[in-house]
């Protein structure tokens, strides 16, 4: 929703792509640097403050699509407001990452993790799939700025639950980790960025991701302009409702497969997914795709993290495990501004080729790491 705000209604259309993958790569970046905050302030605090900058936040960036926020552009520019609210938003979504994923960690016994951290992928995709439907309720009634004001309110709601229910949470499981400083973190951060097989392999990974925010920063003009399917949101909750639904079964199906064998078959899947978004050109093709996709998605995603552990150095998993959500970020930040080419390049003379275009990405992708583990894991 956000490209599409940026593109038809602040009137960004030509760097909409690049602009929510600033937005989005600032978003699972960041949480490297948040979990200071985390340590320093406590849970509560922090995550009440995530919810605080996303109520200013969202609000501040629908301002741009409306009457009263033209005044204040006209003063600094349409490109440096947004960015500034964009930046300014993405630091309290930082913030949310490492409280939530440290809430699980902290209140689930040893023996229930996975079930805790499954619980929490369940609802990150339920609220994939439900936010977009309401996103189109309100956009149809409303208006696409009022869908951040939305996000805004719902922000604030967010806040006084926070404030009122929510309890700093305890460690169950006894154990006792020293706090974080900036200075360690900036010291943890030099360790990895140094592993270059390391970062090889995040470098490599991030193809998937550079197709995966496709479906956010691209689809939605295809399903506007070539499909003229009004609905983009709906397109968009396919690959959400895949992902709960065949999550849990897939990784039963898989689990005796290596870690790897696994990340390849989902490269491959969700490569293949976008050839027949372009081989067929029709809602239906795209609803198979996502799905196809998510197909995907689920098989590599619960292997990805055991992969990137098996890959730390001994005593230093922590601190690889903190950068899984690296490949992320560089595939967002890189899918945008490969969004906004494929649009102004392809998306009035041969929308088909944007497809097969993001398939070879996915395709070089997962090439590069079945040489990546045969001749820098395999021989080292």
């Amino acid at each position: 929703m956000l490209t599409v705000f940026l593109a038809e209604k602040v009137g960004l259309r030509e760097e909409a792509g690049s602009l929510a993958g600033l937005f989005t790569g600032l978003v699972f970046f960041l949480p490297i640097l948040a979990g200071v905050f985390v340590d320093r302030y406590g849970f509560k605090k922090t995550l009440a403050a995530c919810f605080f900058i996303f109520c200013i936040g969202y609000f501040l960036i629908g301002l741009a699509g409306m009457q009263y926020g033209q005044e204040i552009m006209e003063v600094t520019g349409k490109k440096p407001y947004i960015i500034a609210v964009l930046v300014l938003t993405a630091m309290g979504g930082s913030l949310i990452k490492p409280c939530i994923v440290g809430t699980v960690a902290k209140t689930s016994k040893p023996d229930m993790k996975a079930l805790g951290f499954s619980i929490y992928y369940t609802l990150v995709n339920l609220g994939g799939a439900i936010g977009p439907i309401i996103a189109l309720t309100v956009r149809q009634d409303f208006g696409i700025e009022y869908v951040l004001v939305m996000s805004s309110i719902t922000s604030f709601l967010l806040l006084l639950g926070t404030l009122f229910f929510y309890k700093e949470p305890v460690d169950v499981s006894g154990v006792v980790a020293g706090p974080k400083t900036f200075a360690k973190v900036f010291s943890d951060m030099v360790l990895v960025f140094g592993n270059m097989k390391f970062m090889s392999f995040l470098v490599i990974f991030s193809g998937f991701w550079i197709m995966f925010w496709q479906i956010y920063f691209l689809l939605p003009f295809y399903a506007l302009d070539v499909l003229h399917f009004e609905q983009f949101e709906i397109l968009e909750t396919v690959d959400a409702w895949t992902i709960i639904l065949v999550t849990v079964p897939i990784t039963a199906l898989v689990q005796r497969w290596k870690p790897f064998s696994a990340m390849t078959v989902g490269f491959v899947l969700a490569s293949f997914s976008w050839i027949i978004m372009g081989a067929f050109g029709t809602t239906t093709a795209a609803v198979i795709a996502m799905a196809m996709f998510a197909f995907g998605e689920a098989t590599q995603a619960p292997r990805f993290y055991e992969y990137v552990g098996s890959l730390a150095p001994q005593g230093q998993t922590g601190t690889f495990m903190g950068f899984a959500f690296l490949p992320v970020a560089i595939g967002a930040y890189t899918a945008g501004y490969i969004a906004d080419w494929l649009r102004n390049t392809y998306i009035q003379t041969n929308p088909s080729m944007m497809w097969y275009i993001v398939a070879t990405i996915g395709i070089i992708s997962t090439a590069l790491m079945i040489a990546y583990d045969k001749f820098l894991i395999k021989k080292s």
